[in-house]
């Protein structure tokens, strides 16, 4: 059944309550094998999915299940440790629910990582993509049923999902870090099977440079809803058919925490150089 008004509001407002007056204003969504980010938050609130009324659980391996809220590089932000997937058997609606909770806690920025099967051959494993736009073919909207005018319009514009000036950013950010920067089209796949070999092709041919089963959803909802949307995938591994072995979930996992100290570095600068509340000026 979709979710009314009322229960993006109960939510929010059980968050709230354990927060005394803490406005996060930065929702920052961790995936496979990146979730050990949430622990360097500081003064954290730890709030189970399962103790937030309407939020579903995740199971998906590597996701831990919890909201993380305090503060970290100097922002107010509320981390999701773990996301929902659609693969999981939820509902795109359910799978975006987390954001527009956050949009109404207070959350103007969404910055969201992912691991991602790389589809280009001169591109190497272990490396971060900005997401600079998505393909997403053959699936439901999360928007789709009836428009909630609270949180936008009924046709939202798509433009500039992912803002240019959050990429501009992250691009200053790595060069400072001296980090390799790779820059492409995440195309979203429902998953949880991973692509076959001729899908990597078919994929490499319209336009993606990176797979993975997340993001899509949450990065239309907060878009939706007047988020600001910085991505990045970690490529965990070269996708099927690139190379002559089989993947496994455990493979992404480990190149997730093998990623850990440089991709923590690059979101940490990147969100040191947000702007905090009430100051417009890009750092």
């Amino acid at each position: 059944m979709p979710h009314p008004f009322s229960h993006y509001q109960e939510s929010a407002q059980a968050i709230a309550r354990r927060l005394g007056g803490f406005t996060p204003q930065v929702a920052l969504v961790l995936g496979s094998g990146l979730g050990d980010l949430a622990q360097e938050v500081e003064h954290p609130v730890t709030i189970p999915y399962g103790e937030i009324p309407h939020l579903r659980p995740s199971t998906a391996p590597g996701h831990q299940g919890q909201l993380v809220v305090g503060t970290l590089a100097g922002q107010q932000v509320a981390v999701m440790q773990g996301r929902m997937h659609h693969y999981e058997g939820y509902s795109y609606e359910e799978v975006g629910y987390p954001l527009r909770v956050l949009r109404l806690l207070g959350c103007r920025t969404l910055m969201v990582t992912n691991a991602a099967g790389c589809v280009r051959p001169d591109w190497k494993a272990g490396e971060i993509m900005l997401l600079t736009d998505h393909i997403k073919l053959g699936s439901e909207s999360p928007l789709r049923g009836e428009n909630l005018p609270q949180f936008g319009p009924r046709f939202p514009d798509a433009t500039h999902l992912y803002t240019p000036q959050l990429q501009s950013l992250a691009r200053r950010t790595a060069g400072e870090l001296g980090l390799t920067l790779r820059e492409g089209v995440y195309f979203y796949a429902h998953g949880p099977q991973y692509e076959t070999p001729a899908e990597v092709r078919a994929i490499r041919l319209l336009g993606g440079d990176a797979v993975g089963m997340s993001t899509v959803p949450e990065v239309l909802v907060a878009a939706h809803c007047g988020m600001e949307v910085l991505g990045f995938s970690l490529l965990s591994n070269l996708a099927a058919g690139m190379l002559d072995q089989p993947l496994t979930e455990q493979e992404v996992l480990q190149a997730g925490q093998a990623a850990r100290p440089h991709f923590s570095a690059l979101v940490l600068g990147c969100l040191n150089r947000l702007p905090n509340p009430g100051n417009v000026t890009w750092r």
